[in-house]
């Protein structure tokens, strides 16, 4: 019989959300994964709402979607800050200022560091084009295809310290053809996160997410 005294494990967390739910976006590219957000929230059921879109890069395409949308956006450049520190504190208040009940990484291509996670812990999504815990980093699609996998995907996880590394919320499998490259491949994936994001953002909202060591649920 165990110790009175004997460390417990941690108890499950789980995070819920009003209707709607404020996102706050976070972009680098194009924004493609933005656009099927805000065409999703066009349908008055939809549980969320993008509230801001904030870009470490200037030109991001994301950010014309985001104002084509008459989405608020702001830009927090690594360049007009010191150090990693620094911007990651910075970005931190960014979206601290729309007090988003959920962060959601679209395409965003930097890490997130300990001032923003330490703020948002449990409340960051992130898309990535392969089927976790297979082809971390940024260049999965062509990972996948030197690996000469039959089948890839895309996976929206909980973000952590690590490297697409947080706990799976959903994933979609997308077969590789025989004359797939980078970009073909690539493009279909996309397709596949766009309707799993949609969808998973949705569950979310009406559900909120329940966290048990490296198991994240919606719901439950």
């Amino acid at each position: 019989m165990p110790s009175q005294d004997a460390p417990q494990p941690p108890a499950p967390s789980r995070t819920t959300v009003p209707h709607p739910a404020r996102l706050a976006v976070l972009v680098s590219g194009t924004g493609s994964n933005l656009a099927a957000l805000l065409a999703a929230q066009s349908e008055p059921d939809y549980p969320a709402r993008v509230v801001a879109v904030i870009s470490d890069k200037p030109d991001a395409g994301g950010l014309e979607v985001a104002r084509a949308a008459g989405v608020a956006t702001v830009v927090v450049r690594p360049a007009d800050f010191p150090d990693r520190a620094a911007w990651d504190a910075a970005l931190a208040r960014a979206v601290d200022a729309v007090d988003p009940a959920w962060v959601v990484c679209a395409g965003f291509m930097r890490i997130l560091g300990p001032a923003f996670l330490g703020r948002y812990a449990g409340r960051v999504l992130n898309t990535h084009p392969a089927l976790l815990p297979s082809f971390p980093g940024a260049h999965a699609v062509r990972d996948a295809l030197a690996h000469g996998v039959a089948v890839t995907g895309c996976t929206l996880h909980l973000v952590d310290e690590g490297v697409d590394t947080g706990p799976i919320l959903a994933q979609r499998a997308v077969d590789v053809l025989p004359d797939d490259d980078e970009t073909s491949l690539h493009e279909r994936i996309k397709v596949a996160e766009r309707a799993m994001l949609v969808e998973t953002i949705a569950a979310v909202a009406r559900r909120g997410v329940r966290v048990d060591g490296r198991r994240a649920r919606i719901g439950g």
